[in-house]
């Protein structure tokens, strides 16, 4: 039977094949105006403008928002009551989107046991491999890991056979790998019982100084009903053994006025309560309290590896898995490559993929032990995108922010590699950035504006690089912007010396850092910028120190409240009106009592998103209304929370308002360029841009003579680092000695001096390999950064 020949249809393309677009129209999220915008699917889209101008609200708060509900509502009810509840993005459509993955900048849990090998699973597979070829052999898998506790057990079991019941003795043993010493943690700690109690005081006296613990809540029932001790008697009058059940007693069962409760003694508790947080996660008092009051030193037992004898025992090669995970990963990966073992080829395979990926998103200098909570943003984002280089996922829409933050630009050029590679497996790349060399390979460009803030939240400009260079907005007419080097340079007041720096991977470093002039410290990521200037230049006595950590704020924290400026404000409003300043605070007396200052009611709808909506009683203000009845300069409170930074200049300058301490505050806000913020915008709502240049106005109050700042051009537009360098500016000729770790090129050629690190990361760097003025270091072209700057500054 012949067959009826395939007939070939016209070249109209499939339905299927259509939906190359995403498409968002009337996007009204933050400061976004009723934006609609069409983004070409499976293409590298970059999207640009000043900061504060709405580009996350689009990319994070709207795109990316509304695919995570969507995938989130794919899921059973009971899977959704565990999720986050996300409420549906202001926007009017949404269509063609694709599954979304966020690389974003936060920084990786600051969970004390997480360190950068448990985070990426490269751990786990170690472990597999010690446990089939390491000799002698201990155990399975958990025998090596620091998470997983030795024990074991024995006893009398109780089973049923047949109707009739018999008793056999049972065992069981876990091997696990935890030192026993420090619990897994590395470090021991070492109490300063001066610094938690006065034992002069007796406990119903406050002889405790913990913070939290206080007699008047369940601490005092506790204490004052345990029978343990007497709580009236002064603490150096305890007995031995009072003292002993004061600060270790073991949990033991108590009753006190009838109701059941355990009582432990101080020292474990502050170590549950306490020092099972990552240092950076604390808030500030209590890690004031911490530093004040424990000091850690390495594990004796285990040598700071986490890791008992028996894992420690285990070797393949001569090294034990302790001392592959103190390796670099650049070195580690080449010792995995070296291992020829037929019998665990597949498992080598995917360990050395993942090792080789550190190492080509420039990260092969760090060692899985590093604990993942002292990573920069930058390299926490870059370990984040390890797990996508390898993944076999394609039309799916990755979106990254500022991927070049923290970067010296010998390391972009490796990250636009990488993120060519995800557009070229068939992905949509969405990227949120700044830096003119990303711009560059983008398929499609969308610029918001022009302003930040109110003055910002429209697409300014929609297409091509080229196209956005000749667009005349802020960030066209930016983009192709150099910095001059200076005709002429400071002379230095006098010198900070550094002699025998050895924190982390510094060489016995000494350096000279010049006083009363700009000096900044550069080198590639991972040379040891950081070790020298934070581990070297002591904190306090005259240091401000302004680092990379996030600012942490709830829906109820503002600019106001955060810079403190929201206390003489209060003040000046309380003294005008003879009335308490308690009154003037959303989060304390005169907060509306129908949404408890909060402006807005939510309402939870179980596994629904909450629904958000406007106070009836106060009509979002926040406040009572009788308090908005006590006017300053013919304002009430609410008015003035209202007013952007550059109004509130102006009311608090001068006139019946003219309060001294406010206008102090809020001049170092225009002088970062946040004159358009309002003073009780949300926390929440601030930009990556925004929130570090709001720390750096905070800290410019503080008293000292030497500012320490580390990358604040993270987060900044192209115009913003002109205004950041006009304020750097200000500072020296104030007699100020600003240093700051910095890869932006306009800054280098701004400095008056430079100190480069390197020449490598990791084991490569540690040295000073430049120290000289800008221009000495473009004439001699002696390093990387050197040879950028040249190029840069077209030298």
């Amino acid at each position: 039977m012949s067959r009826a020949p395939r007939t070939t249809r016209s070249a109209e393309p499939h339905a299927a094949d259509s939906h190359d677009l995403i498409r968002v129209q009337g996007a009204r999220e933050n400061n976004l105006k009723d934006v609609s915008v069409e983004i070409p699917k499976r293409r590298l889209t970059v999207f640009t403008g000043v900061s504060g101008s709405g580009k996350s609200s689009l990319v994070f708060g709207t795109i990316a928002a509304e695919s995570q509900r969507m995938i989130n509502e794919t899921y059973s009810a009971f899977l959704q009551g565990f999720m986050p509840n996300l409420a549906r993005p202001e926007v009017d459509v949404l269509d063609g989107l694709t599954t979304v993955i966020i690389v974003d900048q936060e920084r990786m849990g600051a969970n004390a046991r997480s360190t950068v090998g448990t985070a990426t699973d490269a751990n786990a597979m170690l472990r597999i491999l010690f446990s089939r070829l390491g000799q002698p052999h201990i155990g399975s898998p958990q025998a090596f890991s620091f998470n997983v506790a030795s024990i074991s057990g024995a006893g009398a079991v109780t089973i049923e056979r047949g109707g009739s019941t018999t008793k056999e003795r049972r065992s069981f043993s876990i091997t696990g790998g935890m030192c026993p010493r420090c619990e897994g943690m590395g470090r021991v700690s070492d109490f300063d019982l001066a610094a938690l109690y006065d034992d002069s005081k007796s406990l119903n006296e406050g002889a405790l100084t913990v913070p939290g613990y206080s007699v008047e809540g369940w601490y005092g029932r506790i204490f004052s009903g345990c029978g343990f001790f007497d709580p009236d008697k002064p603490i150096r009058e305890f007995t031995k053994r009072e003292l002993d059940d004061l600060l270790y007693k073991k949990p033991t069962k108590i009753k006190v006025d009838n109701v059941n409760l355990t009582y432990e003694g101080l020292i474990p508790k502050i170590q549950k309560s306490f020092l099972s947080k990552d240092r950076e996660a604390m808030q500030p008092h209590v890690r004031a309290f911490v530093d004040r009051a424990v000091v850690f030193t390495t594990c004796p037992d285990c040598g700071g590896t986490r890791l008992n004898a028996g894992a420690r025992s285990s070797k393949i090669r001569g090294l034990s898995i302790a001392d592959t995970c103190a390796m670099q990963i650049s070195d580690l990966a080449a010792w995995i490559r070296d291992l020829d073992e037929p019998s665990v080829t597949p498992l080598l395979t995917t360990l050395g993929r993942t090792l080789d990926s550190f190492v080509e998103i420039g990260l092969g200098y760090l060692s899985l032990d590093r604990p993942s909570g002292t990573l920069s943003g930058g390299e926490a984002q870059r370990v984040k995108m390890i797990r996508h280089l390898g993944s076999s996922l394609t039309d799916v829409t990755y979106v990254f922010d500022e991927p070049t933050a923290g970067l010296h630009p010998h390391d972009i050029a490796r990250m636009n590699d990488l993120l060519l590679r995800l557009r070229d497996k068939g992905n949509t790349v969405l990227v949120v950035e700044h830096k003119p060399e990303t711009i560059a390979i983008a398929d499609h460009v969308v610029d918001l504006g022009p302003g930040a803030g109110t003055a910002g939240g429209t697409i300014c400009f929609e297409g091509t690089v080229e196209g956005l260079r000749a667009s005349g907005t802020p960030t066209g007419r930016h983009l192709d912007d150099r910095a001059t080097l200076k005709e002429k340079v400071r002379t230095p007041t006098g010198t900070l010396e550094i002699r025998g720096a050895t924190a982390h991977n510094l060489r016995d470093v000494d350096v000279d850092i010049p006083l009363g002039v700009l000096t900044v410290v550069t080198g590639v990521a991972g040379s040891g910028k950081s070790s020298l200037v934070h581990s070297s230049i002591p904190a306090g006595a005259g240091v401000v120190s302004i680092d990379q950590g996030a600012i942490r704020g709830s829906r109820r924290s503002n600019p106001a409240t955060y810079t403190g400026l929201l206390d003489p404000i209060r003040k000046a409003f309380a003294k005008a009106n003879g009335v308490k300043p308690a009154l003037f605070s959303a989060n304390s007396e005169g907060a509306c009592p129908n949404c408890n200052g909060a402006g807005v009611i939510y309402t939870d709808l179980g596994v629904m998103a909450s629904v958000a909506t406007v106070c009836e009683v106060c009509g979002g203000k926040r406040f009572q209304a009788a308090v908005l009845e006590h006017h300053l300069g013919g304002r009430d409170i609410s008015e003035v929370l209202a007013m952007s930074v550059t109004e509130a200049e102006e009311f608090f300058g001068a006139g019946e308002a003219r309060t001294p301490a406010a206008h102090a505050v809020l001049t170092r806000l225009a002088d970062v360029g946040l004159g358009y913020l309002t003073l009780g915008q949300p926390l929440t709502t601030l930009s990556g841009g925004e929130r570090q240049r709001l720390k750096l106005a905070t800290h410019m109050g503080d008293k000292g003579g030497v500012y320490v700042l580390d990358e604040p051009t993270t987060g900044l537009h192209l115009a913003d680092v002109e205004h950041l360098l006009g304020l750097l500016d200000r500072l020296v000729d104030a007699g100020k000695s600003v240093i700051v770790i910095e890869h932006h090129q306009a800054v280098m050629a701004h400095a008056d001096w430079i100190i480069d690190l390197g020449p490598g990361a990791g084991h490569d760097g540690g040295r000073i390999v430049f120290e000289g003025t800008p221009a000495d270091l473009v004439a001699a072209r002696s390093t990387l950064t050197g040879e950028h700057l040249a190029a840069y500054v077209g030298g």
